[in-house]
Protein backbone atom coordinates (compact mmCIF):
# COMPACT_ATOMS: atom_id res chain seq x y z
CA UNK A 1 0.00 0.00 0.00
CA UNK A 2 3.48 2.61 0.46
CA UNK A 3 4.87 1.79 -3.16
CA UNK A 4 3.24 4.95 -4.29
CA UNK A 5 5.49 6.48 -1.85
CA UNK A 6 8.79 5.67 -2.75
CA UNK A 7 11.03 8.49 -4.05
CA UNK A 8 12.15 7.81 -7.83
CA UNK A 9 15.87 6.95 -7.98
CA UNK A 10 16.67 8.63 -11.25
CA UNK A 11 18.52 12.02 -9.80
CA UNK A 12 20.51 9.88 -6.61
CA UNK A 13 23.84 10.24 -8.45
CA UNK A 14 23.53 14.27 -8.31
CA UNK A 15 21.75 14.23 -4.95
CA UNK A 16 24.66 12.34 -3.37
CA UNK A 17 27.48 14.16 -4.75
CA UNK A 18 25.73 17.40 -3.23
CA UNK A 19 24.62 15.99 0.23
CA UNK A 20 28.53 14.45 0.74
CA UNK A 21 30.13 17.84 0.71
CA UNK A 22 27.07 18.75 3.38
CA UNK A 23 28.03 15.41 5.69
CA UNK A 24 27.80 15.89 8.96
CA UNK A 25 30.35 15.31 11.19
CA UNK A 26 30.59 11.73 13.01
CA UNK A 27 29.41 13.57 16.15
CA UNK A 28 26.20 14.21 14.40
CA UNK A 29 25.31 11.52 12.84
CA UNK A 30 22.14 9.11 13.95
CA UNK A 31 23.30 6.45 16.67
CA UNK A 32 23.72 3.36 14.64
CA UNK A 33 20.86 0.56 15.34
CA UNK A 34 20.35 -3.00 14.55
CA UNK A 35 17.27 -5.11 12.92
CA UNK A 36 18.98 -8.13 14.99
CA UNK A 37 16.80 -9.53 17.28
CA UNK A 38 17.66 -8.69 20.78
CA UNK A 39 17.84 -11.93 23.00
CA UNK A 40 19.06 -10.80 26.54
CA UNK A 41 19.08 -6.88 27.12
CA UNK A 42 17.55 -4.91 29.58
CA UNK A 43 17.30 -0.58 29.86
CA UNK A 44 16.59 0.51 33.16
CA UNK A 45 15.27 4.51 33.90
CA UNK A 46 13.82 6.05 36.88
CA UNK A 47 10.59 8.11 36.88
CA UNK A 48 7.67 9.64 38.86
CA UNK A 49 4.19 9.83 38.69
CA UNK A 50 0.94 11.36 40.79
CA UNK A 51 -1.92 8.89 41.36
CA UNK A 52 -4.63 9.46 43.21
CA UNK A 53 -3.28 12.83 44.25
CA UNK A 54 0.12 10.93 45.93
CA UNK A 55 3.85 11.23 44.24
CA UNK A 56 4.69 7.48 43.25
CA UNK A 57 8.38 6.96 42.29
CA UNK A 58 9.09 4.25 39.69
CA UNK A 59 12.03 2.06 37.45
CA UNK A 60 10.78 1.20 34.23
CA UNK A 61 12.18 -1.50 32.72
CA UNK A 62 12.12 -2.11 28.94
CA UNK A 63 14.07 -5.44 27.66
CA UNK A 64 14.06 -8.87 26.32
CA UNK A 65 14.77 -11.98 28.28
CA UNK A 66 15.10 -15.50 26.52
CA UNK A 67 12.87 -18.24 25.36
CA UNK A 68 15.25 -21.45 26.10
CA UNK A 69 14.75 -24.76 24.59
CA UNK A 70 15.49 -28.03 25.70
CA UNK A 71 19.79 -27.51 25.29
CA UNK A 72 19.49 -24.34 27.16
CA UNK A 73 19.88 -22.34 23.92
CA UNK A 74 18.11 -18.99 23.26
CA UNK A 75 15.16 -19.60 20.50
CA UNK A 76 13.84 -16.39 21.15
CA UNK A 77 13.81 -13.03 22.90
CA UNK A 78 10.34 -11.99 24.59
CA UNK A 79 10.07 -8.15 25.28
CA UNK A 80 8.65 -7.10 28.12
CA UNK A 81 8.66 -3.46 30.08
CA UNK A 82 8.49 -3.79 33.76
CA UNK A 83 6.84 -0.96 36.31
CA UNK A 84 7.96 -1.36 39.87
CA UNK A 85 7.42 1.17 42.54
CA UNK A 86 10.91 2.20 43.81
CA UNK A 87 10.01 3.38 47.42
CA UNK A 88 9.13 0.28 48.81
CA UNK A 89 10.80 -1.35 51.37
CA UNK A 90 9.49 -4.79 51.50
CA UNK A 91 8.80 -6.67 48.33
CA UNK A 92 7.65 -9.90 49.59
CA UNK A 93 3.61 -8.17 50.31
CA UNK A 94 4.04 -6.24 47.02
CA UNK A 95 1.83 -7.44 44.35
CA UNK A 96 2.85 -8.65 40.80
CA UNK A 97 0.58 -7.94 38.12
CA UNK A 98 1.07 -9.81 34.79
CA UNK A 99 -0.19 -8.20 31.54
CA UNK A 100 -1.12 -9.44 28.37
CA UNK A 101 -2.67 -8.68 25.09
CA UNK A 102 -4.72 -10.64 22.77
CA UNK A 103 -4.63 -11.06 18.99
CA UNK A 104 -3.49 -13.26 18.64
CA UNK A 105 -0.62 -11.44 17.60
CA UNK A 106 -0.84 -8.55 18.96
CA UNK A 107 1.77 -6.98 21.73
CA UNK A 108 0.77 -5.87 25.41
CA UNK A 109 0.78 -1.63 23.75
CA UNK A 110 -2.93 -1.53 24.47
CA UNK A 111 -3.34 -1.86 27.78
CA UNK A 112 0.08 -0.31 29.04
CA UNK A 113 -0.34 3.15 27.28
CA UNK A 114 -4.41 2.57 27.20
CA UNK A 115 -5.30 0.83 30.56
CA UNK A 116 -3.11 0.66 34.01
CA UNK A 117 0.32 1.86 33.20
CA UNK A 118 1.84 4.96 34.36
CA UNK A 119 1.88 6.98 31.20
CA UNK A 120 -1.13 6.82 28.62
CA UNK A 121 -1.92 7.58 25.24
CA UNK A 122 -3.27 10.93 24.75
CA UNK A 123 -7.29 10.78 23.35
CA UNK A 124 -10.30 12.43 23.77
CA UNK A 125 -12.81 11.80 26.52
CA UNK A 126 -14.48 9.11 24.90
CA UNK A 127 -11.13 7.70 22.95
CA UNK A 128 -10.87 9.63 19.91
CA UNK A 129 -7.36 10.44 18.49
CA UNK A 130 -6.08 13.47 18.66
CA UNK A 131 -2.82 15.62 17.27
CA UNK A 132 -0.23 16.24 18.33
CA UNK A 133 0.25 12.93 19.37
CA UNK A 134 1.85 11.76 22.44
CA UNK A 135 1.31 10.65 26.22
CA UNK A 136 0.13 11.86 29.68
CA UNK A 137 0.90 10.33 32.94
CA UNK A 138 -2.41 8.46 34.28
CA UNK A 139 -3.36 9.45 37.38
CA UNK A 140 -5.54 6.30 37.78
CA UNK A 141 -2.61 4.23 36.99
CA UNK A 142 -2.58 0.79 39.67
CA UNK A 143 1.16 0.71 39.73
CA UNK A 144 0.42 2.67 43.52
CA UNK A 145 -0.47 -0.40 45.08
CA UNK A 146 1.21 -2.77 42.44
CA UNK A 147 4.11 -3.51 40.26
CA UNK A 148 2.96 -4.04 36.48
CA UNK A 149 4.95 -6.32 33.75
CA UNK A 150 3.47 -6.23 30.39
CA UNK A 151 4.69 -9.15 28.23
CA UNK A 152 4.80 -9.33 24.15
CA UNK A 153 4.57 -12.36 23.01
CA UNK A 154 6.89 -13.57 19.91
CA UNK A 155 6.05 -11.84 16.99
CA UNK A 156 4.73 -9.01 18.63
CA UNK A 157 6.21 -5.62 19.70
CA UNK A 158 9.82 -6.29 19.44
CA UNK A 159 9.63 -9.99 20.50
CA UNK A 160 11.51 -11.80 17.72
CA UNK A 161 12.31 -15.82 17.30
CA UNK A 162 16.43 -15.76 17.10
CA UNK A 163 16.94 -17.12 13.70
CA UNK A 164 14.70 -18.51 10.74
CA UNK A 165 16.09 -21.88 11.37
CA UNK A 166 13.96 -21.68 14.99
CA UNK A 167 10.61 -23.89 14.71
CA UNK A 168 7.40 -21.65 14.59
CA UNK A 169 4.94 -23.94 15.80
CA UNK A 170 6.16 -24.57 19.32
CA UNK A 171 4.82 -20.82 19.66
CA UNK A 172 1.67 -20.05 17.82
CA UNK A 173 -0.96 -22.18 19.10
CA UNK A 174 -3.54 -22.20 22.13
CA UNK A 175 -1.24 -24.57 24.25
CA UNK A 176 2.31 -23.75 22.64
CA UNK A 177 1.33 -20.21 23.85
CA UNK A 178 0.62 -20.86 27.44
CA UNK A 179 3.62 -23.31 27.69
CA UNK A 180 6.64 -21.32 26.85
CA UNK A 181 5.30 -18.13 28.32
CA UNK A 182 4.93 -20.40 31.65
CA UNK A 183 8.69 -20.71 31.18
CA UNK A 184 9.44 -17.04 30.52
CA UNK A 185 7.32 -15.83 33.54
CA UNK A 186 9.03 -18.35 35.91
CA UNK A 187 12.39 -17.03 34.21
CA UNK A 188 11.36 -13.45 35.03
CA UNK A 189 10.16 -13.89 38.64
CA UNK A 190 13.31 -15.65 39.49
CA UNK A 191 15.26 -12.69 38.01
CA UNK A 192 13.73 -9.73 39.82
CA UNK A 193 13.20 -11.95 42.99
CA UNK A 194 9.40 -11.92 43.09
CA UNK A 195 8.56 -15.32 44.49
CA UNK A 196 6.74 -14.37 47.69
CA UNK A 197 4.73 -11.06 45.97
CA UNK A 198 0.91 -11.70 45.37
CA UNK A 199 0.61 -12.95 41.85
CA UNK A 200 -2.08 -11.99 38.83
CA UNK A 201 -2.67 -12.00 35.40
CA UNK A 202 -4.44 -9.75 33.51
CA UNK A 203 -5.64 -10.24 29.78
CA UNK A 204 -7.50 -8.16 27.44
CA UNK A 205 -9.31 -10.11 24.45
CA UNK A 206 -7.56 -13.66 23.41
CA UNK A 207 -5.33 -12.46 26.66
CA UNK A 208 -8.37 -13.48 28.47
CA UNK A 209 -7.23 -16.77 26.45
CA UNK A 210 -3.79 -17.02 27.36
CA UNK A 211 -4.30 -15.96 31.40
CA UNK A 212 -7.31 -18.66 31.87
CA UNK A 213 -4.69 -21.10 30.60
CA UNK A 214 -1.69 -19.89 32.06
CA UNK A 215 -3.69 -19.81 35.48
CA UNK A 216 -3.82 -24.16 35.59
CA UNK A 217 -0.09 -23.93 33.70
CA UNK A 218 1.69 -22.18 35.75
CA UNK A 219 0.39 -24.45 39.20
CA UNK A 220 1.17 -27.26 37.11
CA UNK A 221 4.30 -26.75 35.40
CA UNK A 222 5.92 -24.15 37.36
CA UNK A 223 4.39 -24.55 41.05
CA UNK A 224 3.68 -20.96 40.74
CA UNK A 225 -0.03 -19.85 42.43
CA UNK A 226 -2.01 -16.94 41.78
CA UNK A 227 -3.99 -14.32 43.56
CA UNK A 228 -6.31 -13.28 40.80
CA UNK A 229 -6.77 -13.29 37.33
CA UNK A 230 -8.72 -10.43 35.39
CA UNK A 231 -10.35 -11.12 32.20
CA UNK A 232 -10.86 -8.15 29.96
CA UNK A 233 -13.71 -8.46 27.19
CA UNK A 234 -13.10 -12.30 26.98
CA UNK A 235 -13.39 -14.62 24.76
CA UNK A 236 -15.32 -17.85 24.30
CA UNK A 237 -12.39 -19.70 26.14
CA UNK A 238 -13.32 -23.17 24.48
CA UNK A 239 -16.67 -23.02 26.25
CA UNK A 240 -19.37 -25.07 23.65
CA UNK A 241 -22.21 -22.66 22.39
CA UNK A 242 -22.83 -22.97 18.79
CA UNK A 243 -26.28 -23.50 17.33
CA UNK A 244 -29.48 -21.58 19.23
CA UNK A 245 -27.32 -20.72 21.63
CA UNK A 246 -24.84 -19.08 20.14
CA UNK A 247 -27.63 -17.10 17.81
CA UNK A 248 -29.76 -16.07 21.12
CA UNK A 249 -26.76 -14.61 22.64
CA UNK A 250 -26.19 -11.91 20.74
CA UNK A 251 -29.47 -9.78 21.35
CA UNK A 252 -28.42 -8.34 24.67
CA UNK A 253 -25.49 -6.52 22.72
CA UNK A 254 -27.16 -5.52 19.92
CA UNK A 255 -29.62 -3.97 22.26
CA UNK A 256 -27.64 -2.06 24.05
CA UNK A 257 -25.62 -0.82 20.37
CA UNK A 258 -29.09 0.15 19.35
CA UNK A 259 -30.04 1.76 22.66
CA UNK A 260 -26.41 3.69 21.98
CA UNK A 261 -27.59 4.61 18.33
CA UNK A 262 -31.11 5.75 19.94
CA UNK A 263 -32.85 2.63 17.42
CA UNK A 264 -35.34 1.81 20.08
CA UNK A 265 -38.80 2.36 20.69
CA UNK A 266 -39.31 5.85 22.45
CA UNK A 267 -40.44 3.60 26.10
CA UNK A 268 -37.20 1.77 26.41
CA UNK A 269 -35.22 4.62 25.43
CA UNK A 270 -36.60 6.51 28.20
CA UNK A 271 -34.86 3.70 30.42
CA UNK A 272 -31.47 3.90 31.57
CA UNK A 273 -29.18 1.16 29.19
CA UNK A 274 -28.57 -1.07 33.19
CA UNK A 275 -32.29 -0.77 33.27
CA UNK A 276 -33.07 -2.14 29.98
CA UNK A 277 -30.66 -4.59 29.70
CA UNK A 278 -32.32 -7.55 32.08
CA UNK A 279 -35.62 -7.72 30.57
CA UNK A 280 -33.94 -8.35 26.86
CA UNK A 281 -31.35 -10.90 29.20
CA UNK A 282 -34.25 -12.56 30.69
CA UNK A 283 -36.27 -12.17 27.17
CA UNK A 284 -33.21 -13.70 25.13
CA UNK A 285 -32.68 -17.11 27.63
CA UNK A 286 -36.08 -17.29 28.29
CA UNK A 287 -37.90 -16.69 25.00
CA UNK A 288 -35.77 -16.68 22.16
CA UNK A 289 -33.41 -19.49 22.91
CA UNK A 290 -36.22 -22.29 23.23
CA UNK A 291 -37.91 -20.71 20.44
CA UNK A 292 -34.70 -20.76 17.96
CA UNK A 293 -34.32 -24.19 19.13
CA UNK A 294 -37.48 -25.25 17.50
CA UNK A 295 -36.62 -24.20 14.24
CA UNK A 296 -39.17 -25.66 11.90
CA UNK A 297 -41.67 -26.94 14.57
CA UNK A 298 -42.10 -23.37 15.98
CA UNK A 299 -45.74 -21.82 15.24
CA UNK A 300 -45.77 -19.12 13.03
CA UNK A 301 -47.66 -17.05 15.50
CA UNK A 302 -45.02 -17.56 18.00
CA UNK A 303 -42.73 -17.24 15.74
CA UNK A 304 -44.07 -13.95 14.37
CA UNK A 305 -44.05 -12.87 18.35
CA UNK A 306 -41.15 -13.74 19.04
CA UNK A 307 -39.18 -11.81 15.93
CA UNK A 308 -41.44 -8.64 16.95
CA UNK A 309 -39.39 -8.52 20.28
CA UNK A 310 -36.24 -8.92 18.59
CA UNK A 311 -36.93 -5.95 16.42
CA UNK A 312 -37.88 -4.10 19.20
CA UNK A 313 -35.00 -4.48 20.72
CA UNK A 314 -32.51 -4.35 18.77
CA UNK A 315 -33.56 -1.52 16.33
CA UNK A 316 -33.73 -3.70 12.89
CA UNK A 317 -37.24 -4.41 11.57
CA UNK A 318 -39.93 -7.28 12.12
CA UNK A 319 -39.43 -8.17 8.37
CA UNK A 320 -35.50 -8.35 8.01
CA UNK A 321 -35.38 -10.86 11.56
CA UNK A 322 -37.89 -13.35 9.78
CA UNK A 323 -36.13 -13.00 6.81
CA UNK A 324 -33.32 -14.16 9.09
CA UNK A 325 -35.49 -16.99 11.02
CA UNK A 326 -34.41 -15.01 14.33
CA UNK A 327 -30.71 -15.53 13.80
CA UNK A 328 -29.28 -12.28 13.04
CA UNK A 329 -24.90 -12.31 11.78
CA UNK A 330 -23.32 -9.88 13.32
CA UNK A 331 -21.83 -8.93 10.46
CA UNK A 332 -25.39 -8.09 9.05
CA UNK A 333 -26.19 -5.94 12.44
CA UNK A 334 -23.26 -4.02 11.89
CA UNK A 335 -23.99 -2.44 8.59
CA UNK A 336 -28.09 -2.63 8.86
CA UNK A 337 -28.68 -0.60 11.88
CA UNK A 338 -27.48 2.99 10.70
CA UNK A 339 -27.71 1.82 7.07
CA UNK A 340 -30.59 4.59 6.36
CA UNK A 341 -27.90 6.58 8.16
CA UNK A 342 -25.40 5.56 5.51
CA UNK A 343 -22.83 4.49 8.35
CA UNK A 344 -21.67 1.05 9.68
CA UNK A 345 -20.89 0.39 13.35
CA UNK A 346 -17.98 -1.10 14.54
CA UNK A 347 -17.19 -4.08 15.40
CA UNK A 348 -15.02 -4.31 18.73
CA UNK A 349 -16.61 -0.96 19.68
CA UNK A 350 -20.06 0.36 18.16
CA UNK A 351 -20.30 3.56 19.64
CA UNK A 352 -17.69 4.24 16.56
CA UNK A 353 -18.94 4.87 12.86
CA UNK A 354 -17.65 4.16 9.41
CA UNK A 355 -18.75 4.87 5.86
CA UNK A 356 -18.55 2.51 2.91
CA UNK A 357 -18.11 2.61 -0.46
CA UNK A 358 -21.94 1.43 -0.93
CA UNK A 359 -25.07 1.07 1.74
CA UNK A 360 -26.11 -2.15 0.05
CA UNK A 361 -24.96 -5.09 1.25
CA UNK A 362 -24.15 -7.75 4.38
CA UNK A 363 -21.32 -6.62 5.82
CA UNK A 364 -18.99 -3.38 6.65
CA UNK A 365 -15.90 -2.40 4.70
CA UNK A 366 -13.44 -2.11 7.68
CA UNK A 367 -13.63 -1.76 11.72
CA UNK A 368 -14.10 1.80 12.20
CA UNK A 369 -13.13 1.49 15.72
CA UNK A 370 -9.99 -0.67 15.28
CA UNK A 371 -8.10 2.25 12.36
CA UNK A 372 -9.19 4.67 14.80
CA UNK A 373 -6.99 2.75 17.86
CA UNK A 374 -4.59 2.10 15.31
CA UNK A 375 -4.24 5.85 14.52
CA UNK A 376 -3.67 6.90 18.25
CA UNK A 377 -1.77 4.06 19.53
CA UNK A 378 1.09 3.43 16.75
CA UNK A 379 2.72 7.13 17.20
CA UNK A 380 2.35 6.96 21.02
CA UNK A 381 4.29 3.53 21.60
CA UNK A 382 6.73 4.34 19.42
CA UNK A 383 7.52 7.34 20.77
CA UNK A 384 7.36 6.06 24.35
CA UNK A 385 9.44 3.03 23.92
CA UNK A 386 12.26 5.11 21.45
CA UNK A 387 12.15 8.21 23.61
CA UNK A 388 11.00 7.68 26.92
CA UNK A 389 12.26 4.55 27.78
CA UNK A 390 15.31 4.66 25.32
CA UNK A 391 15.28 1.29 24.28
CA UNK A 392 17.13 1.69 20.67
CA UNK A 393 16.44 -0.38 18.19
CA UNK A 394 15.91 -0.30 14.10
CA UNK A 395 13.05 -3.05 14.72
CA UNK A 396 9.52 -2.68 13.89
CA UNK A 397 7.23 -2.37 16.62
CA UNK A 398 4.52 -4.99 15.99
CA UNK A 399 1.30 -4.01 16.54
CA UNK A 400 -0.01 -6.94 14.84
CA UNK A 401 2.60 -9.37 14.41
CA UNK A 402 3.28 -12.61 11.70
CA UNK A 403 1.34 -15.53 14.16
CA UNK A 404 -0.58 -17.38 11.89
CA UNK A 405 -1.49 -20.11 11.31
CA UNK A 406 -2.25 -20.53 14.76
CA UNK A 407 -3.23 -23.91 16.23
CA UNK A 408 -6.62 -23.69 18.17
CA UNK A 409 -6.46 -27.16 18.50
CA UNK A 410 -7.75 -28.59 22.24
CA UNK A 411 -9.01 -25.11 23.60
CA UNK A 412 -10.37 -25.69 27.34
CA UNK A 413 -8.92 -22.27 28.90
CA UNK A 414 -12.60 -21.72 30.72
CA UNK A 415 -11.77 -25.47 32.68
CA UNK A 416 -8.52 -24.91 32.76
CA UNK A 417 -8.94 -21.67 34.51
CA UNK A 418 -12.31 -23.80 36.76
CA UNK A 419 -10.10 -26.43 37.66
CA UNK A 420 -7.08 -23.95 38.80
CA UNK A 421 -9.56 -22.32 41.14
CA UNK A 422 -10.49 -25.19 42.47
CA UNK A 423 -7.51 -26.24 43.51
CA UNK A 424 -6.36 -22.97 44.99
CA UNK A 425 -8.44 -21.15 47.19
CA UNK A 426 -7.14 -18.37 47.51
CA UNK A 427 -7.65 -17.67 43.34
CA UNK A 428 -10.13 -14.73 42.77
CA UNK A 429 -11.50 -13.71 39.19
CA UNK A 430 -12.77 -10.57 38.11
CA UNK A 431 -14.42 -10.50 34.68
CA UNK A 432 -14.43 -6.69 32.67
CA UNK A 433 -16.80 -6.01 29.61
CA UNK A 434 -17.74 -3.11 27.72
CA UNK A 435 -21.61 -3.02 27.09
CA UNK A 436 -20.89 -2.11 22.94
CA UNK A 437 -17.93 -4.91 22.05
CA UNK A 438 -19.61 -7.31 19.13
CA UNK A 439 -16.07 -9.14 19.14
CA UNK A 440 -16.49 -10.18 23.15
CA UNK A 441 -19.61 -9.17 23.91
CA UNK A 442 -20.70 -9.09 27.48
CA UNK A 443 -23.45 -11.29 27.79
CA UNK A 444 -21.14 -14.35 26.47
CA UNK A 445 -18.75 -13.03 28.96
CA UNK A 446 -21.89 -13.72 31.75
CA UNK A 447 -21.91 -17.06 30.09
CA UNK A 448 -18.73 -17.89 30.30
CA UNK A 449 -19.31 -17.67 34.11
CA UNK A 450 -22.31 -19.47 34.36
CA UNK A 451 -20.66 -22.68 32.52
CA UNK A 452 -17.31 -22.25 33.84
CA UNK A 453 -19.39 -22.67 37.68
CA UNK A 454 -22.51 -24.70 36.75
CA UNK A 455 -21.95 -25.99 40.83
CA UNK A 456 -22.14 -22.27 42.02
CA UNK A 457 -19.18 -23.12 44.16
CA UNK A 458 -16.88 -20.94 43.13
CA UNK A 459 -19.37 -17.90 43.22
CA UNK A 460 -17.71 -15.97 45.71
CA UNK A 461 -14.57 -15.87 44.17
CA UNK A 462 -16.00 -14.43 40.64
CA UNK A 463 -17.38 -11.32 39.65
CA UNK A 464 -18.13 -9.55 36.50
CA UNK A 465 -18.44 -5.68 35.65
CA UNK A 466 -20.28 -3.61 32.45
CA UNK A 467 -19.19 -0.44 31.42
CA UNK A 468 -20.13 1.91 28.68
CA UNK A 469 -17.55 1.48 25.90
CA UNK A 470 -16.79 -1.12 24.17
CA UNK A 471 -13.52 -3.61 23.81
CA UNK A 472 -11.32 -1.14 25.52
CA UNK A 473 -13.70 0.08 27.71
CA UNK A 474 -10.73 2.07 29.06
CA UNK A 475 -10.49 4.44 26.45
CA UNK A 476 -13.37 6.47 27.55
CA UNK A 477 -12.28 8.91 30.27
CA UNK A 478 -15.20 7.96 32.69
CA UNK A 479 -14.31 4.21 32.62
CA UNK A 480 -10.55 4.68 32.88
CA UNK A 481 -11.05 5.98 35.99
CA UNK A 482 -13.97 3.33 37.47
CA UNK A 483 -12.18 0.19 35.62
CA UNK A 484 -8.65 0.94 37.34
CA UNK A 485 -10.38 1.79 40.91
CA UNK A 486 -12.20 -1.61 40.57
CA UNK A 487 -8.65 -3.21 40.10
CA UNK A 488 -7.43 -1.54 42.75
CA UNK A 489 -9.82 -2.92 44.63
CA UNK A 490 -9.96 -6.20 43.39
CA UNK A 491 -6.14 -6.83 44.23
CA UNK A 492 -6.86 -6.05 47.65
CA UNK A 493 -9.59 -7.76 48.22
CA UNK A 494 -7.38 -11.50 46.82
CA UNK A 495 -4.69 -11.17 49.51
CA UNK A 496 -5.39 -12.78 52.04
CA UNK A 497 -4.87 -11.53 55.77
CA UNK A 498 -1.59 -12.89 56.92
CA UNK A 499 -1.55 -16.26 58.35
CA UNK A 500 -4.95 -17.31 56.54
CA UNK A 501 -4.54 -20.85 55.20
CA UNK A 502 -5.59 -21.44 51.83
CA UNK A 503 -8.11 -24.56 52.92
CA UNK A 504 -11.63 -25.39 52.20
Amino acid sequence: MYKNLILPLLTCGVLLQANAQNAPKSADKPVEMSRTPDMDRTVTSSHQVTIKGVNVPYKAYAGTIPVWDNEHKPIAGVFYTFYERSDVKDRSTRPLVISFNGGPGTSSVWMEIGYTGPRILKVDDEGYPVQPYGLRDNPHSILDVADILYVDPVNTGFSRMANKDVDRAQFFGVNEDIRYLAEWINTFVNRYNRWASPKFLIGESYGTTRVSGLALELQESQWMYLNGVVLVSPTELGIERSGPVEAALRIPYFAATAWYHKKQPADLQSKDLEQMLPEVEAFTVNELLPAIAKGSTLEDAKKKEVAAKVARYTGLSEKVVLQYNLNIPFDFFWKELLRDQSFTVGRLDSRYRGIDKQDAGTTPDYNAELTSWLHSFTPAINMYLREELNYKTDMKYYMFGPVHPWNRNGDHTGENLRQAMAQNPYLHLLVQSGYYDGACDYFNAKYNIWQMDPSGKLKERISWEGYRSGHMMYLRKVDLASSNENLRTFIKKAIPAAGTPAKY
